[in-house]
C-alpha cells in the first residue's frame, strides 16, 4: 500500500515519517526554543529540564540539538528508559565511556562519577547525560542524579544533564524533598503545542520534502487536523499520514465496484442518468 500511495501521489519518500535528518525537521517555535535551550545547557555544562505532552516533539528537539555537537568535544550518553533505575543509568554511563561496570551498586556509582570526570580531565570531552521519560524517576533517583553532579566540593559540574519528560516532572521538582535539585536546574522549559498556522506550515513542510509542492488537503481539512491533533506534532503526523492512504483506498474500492458491476447495469444507470438530467 505504501508503494502505491507513493506512486499515485508522486511522493519521493513517505511523508510525515520519523526518519528525518535533523536539517529536515520543521522549525516551529517550540522546537526552536527547546533545541536552543538544550544547546545552551550542553555548552554551559548545566542541568536542564524540558517537558511537554506526549507527542509534543521533545525527543525530536533533542535530536536536532545533539546532531550539531562536535564529537571531538562532546560525548552523549542517552538513557531512553529510566525504569532500569539508577544502577541501569550508572551502567550506561560506565559502558558508554569504555569501562566495565562493577557489581556492587555503591562501587558502580563511584565508578560512574569517576568516569564522567575522567572524560573531561583526560580526554577533553564534555559528557552529556540525557535521561528520556524522566517523569518516571522517583524522588530517590532524582536526588541521586543531583549527587552525581556534585564535583570538586560542589563548585563545578563537569558535564551536562538533560531531563526530558512529561509535565508531571516539573511539578515533582517543586516538592520540598527535591529542593536541592530544583535549585541547581539552570533551564526549565515546557514545550507548547503548535498554533493553527504552525500546523498548516508543518503539513506543507512535510509534503514538500516528500516531493509535493501543492497541498493535498483544503484549508478546512487542515484546520480540522489541527483541532483533532491539538497541535501535537506526533498526532499531526498520524492523522496527515493516514489521509492519502484513505483517499487512495476509497478510490480503489470505487474502481473495483465499477469493474465488478455488470455492463448492462452500468448502461441502465447511464440511460437513467441521461433521461433525468435536465
Amino acid at each position: 500500500m505504501i508503494d502505491r500511495v507513493q506512486g499515485y501521489y508522486g511522493f519521493t519518500r513517505v511523508p510525515f515519517g520519523r526518519d528525518l535528518a535533523p536539517s529536515m525537521l520543521h522549525q516551529h517555535n517550540s522546537h526552536r526554543e527547546a533545541a536552543a535551550r538544550i544547546a545552551w545547557c550542553i555548552n554551559n555544562e548545566a542541568i536542564g529540564v524540558v517537558t511537554g505532552e506526549v507527542g509534543a516533539g521533545k525527543t525530536v528537539a533533542l535530536k536536532g540539538a545533539v546532531a550539531s555537537l562536535d564529537p571531538a568535544r562532546f560525548t552523549v550518553i542517552y538513557q531512553p528508559n529510566p525504569e532500569v533505575g539508577m544502577r541501569g543509568l550508572y551502567d550506561r554511563i560506565v559502558t558508554s565511556l569504555g569501562g566495565t561496570p562493577k557489581y556492587q551498586s555503591a562501587a558502580l556509582a563511584a565508578q560512574a562519577s569517576a568516569a564522567l570526570a575522567a572524560e573531561v580531565d583526560e580526554r577533553g570531552r564534555t559528557p552529556v547525560v540525557v535521561i528520556d521519560e524522566s517523569h518516571l524517576l522517583d524522588h530517590q533517583e532524582l536526588d541521586a542524579i543531583r549527587m552525581l553532579t556534585n564535583y570538586d566540593m560542589d563548585s563545578t559540574t563537569p558535564f551536562a544533564v538533560l531531563l526530558i519528560g512529561q509535565p508531571t516532572l516539573r511539578k515533582r521538582m517543586k516538592h520540598g524533598v527535591l529542593a536541592a535539585l530544583d535549585q541547581q536546574i539552570a533551564i526549565s522549559y515546557q514545550m507548547p503545542t503548535m498554533s493553527k498556522e504552525e500546523t498548516a506550515s508543518y503539513i506543507k513542510h512535510h509534503l514538500t520534502i516528500a516531493g509535493r509542492s501543492d497541498p493535498l488537503s483544503s484549508d478546512d481539512a487542515v484546520d480540522l487536523i489541527h483541532l483533532t491533533s491539538r497541535g501535537l506534532p506526533r498526532s499531526v503526523n498520524n492523522i496527515a499520514h493516514a489521509v492519502p492512504h484513505r483517499r487512495l483506498r476509497r478510490r480503489e474500492e470505487h474502481r473495483r465496484r465499477v469493474l465488478h458491476t455488470p455492463r448492462h447495469h452500468r448502461d441502465t444507470r447511464d440511460r437513467v442518468t441521461t433521461k433525468t438530467t435536465p
